[in-house]
């Protein structure tokens, strides 16, 4: 389907000699010291997409002319107006550019905690490299699956904007959509992280590193919630955060009488969380521009992302609500038809 230039290939170990290169028994501990590696550098592949395929939209936007715009001639000595004057033109780009930007913002926060956590380890401090460890390894899965979801679906919106051309081969962006396909699969595909994440770091880990990363984004919360400019962003994200503790209660509560209940809600719930996640992100960075524009630096840079803020906080963070409704759903509908009814047409 894709990664066609890659050197991936199938490796038979029929025969061979293995040698232990760890602690006896904890082969499996120790492969997740990697393999979580592994995982934000999954998430880089769907960031990375997103930014692509809207480097490859934005400049067709601005020069491919289609209709006029509906509230009147942008351009009335042209055949035609740009594509980008276009409001659902507009919607795709700014959806890819709030998932690019915002999920940059998220692995350089989580390239923080790793050297955090490989410092303390270097230092002999096991307490903290495990603590480290704790907060990177709550927004791994969220990372990992969410941020692969979102590129793809970011690589998507490309096509989109190119609309039939999108789809030939000589424009490059159908190609980004099949690369970023397995993304979503290799180092544990979206269900798996999910699972991780609500049956394994939330209620397994008695929401240990939920509450670390809550504690982070309230004090944030704390310090901005009298400034003027950052009240809309604060008051959302107050409420998202309350909600995002509260609903995941709720889960735990339904799954002591359903076990059924953690995996029927883990993808929704874990896309639920990435939306909020990446709001902290997106007032986090909101706050830095409005200080460099009254210090006068890259305002028109920094009016940018504000205004993109702006859109996620109004056009795609209100997502997490139809991924809460379907998240707190009972599994009934999922677990009821018998195997052999799958097949009735």
């Amino acid at each position: 389907m894709g990664i066609h230039g890659s050197s991936t290939c199938v490796m038979n170990f029929d025969g061979s000699k293995g040698f232990l290169i760890g602690p006896e028994n904890k082969g499996l501990h120790c492969m997740f010291t990697f393999m979580n590696t592994a995982r934000l550098g999954t998430s880089i592949q769907g960031i990375g997409a997103a930014e692509l395929s809207f480097q490859g939209a934005l400049p067709y936007a601005k020069e491919r002319r289609s209709m006029r715009s509906l509230s009147g001639k942008k351009s009335p000595d042209k055949v035609a107006d740009a594509l980008i004057v276009h409001p659902d033109v507009r919607r795709m780009l700014l959806t890819q550019k709030a998932i690019a930007e915002g999920g940059r913002a998220m692995l350089y926060y989580a390239a923080t905690l790793a050297d955090k956590m490989m410092a303390s380890h270097a230092a002999g401090d096991m307490k903290g490299y495990e603590d480290w460890d704790d907060k990177l390894g709550f927004l791994t899965p969220i990372m990992k699956a969410g941020l692969t979801e979102l590129g793809y679906e970011a690589a998507n919106h490309g096509v989109q904007v190119y609309g039939g051309h999108g789809f030939i081969k000589e424009w490059g962006m159908e190609q980004i959509i099949r690369d970023t396909q397995i993304a979503k699969l290799y180092e544990g595909t979206t269900g798996v992280q999910a699972l991780d994440l609500l049956g394994r770091k939330i209620l397994l880990g008695r929401m240990k590193s939920f509450d670390d990363f809550r504690a982070v984004v309230n004090q944030f919360i704390k310090n901005h919630k009298n400034t003027k400019e950052m009240k809309p962003f604060i008051k959302q994200l107050k409420r998202a955060m309350i909600a995002w503790r509260l609903n995941t209660f709720r889960i735990a509560f339904k799954a002591r009488k359903d076990r059924d209940m953690v995996g029927a809600a883990s993808v929704d719930y874990l896309m639920y969380s990435c939306y909020i996640v990446m709001a902290f992100f997106w007032a986090k960075m909101a706050d830095a521009a409005y200080t460099n524009i009254a210090e006068g630096k890259d305002v028109d840079f920094h009016k940018a992302k504000i205004q993109t803020a702006e859109f996620y906080y109004d056009r795609l963070l209100p997502q997490a609500k139809a991924r809460r409704k379907m998240m707190l759903k009972d599994p009934k509908s999922l677990m009821q038809m018998d195997e052999e009814s799958f097949a009735f047409l």
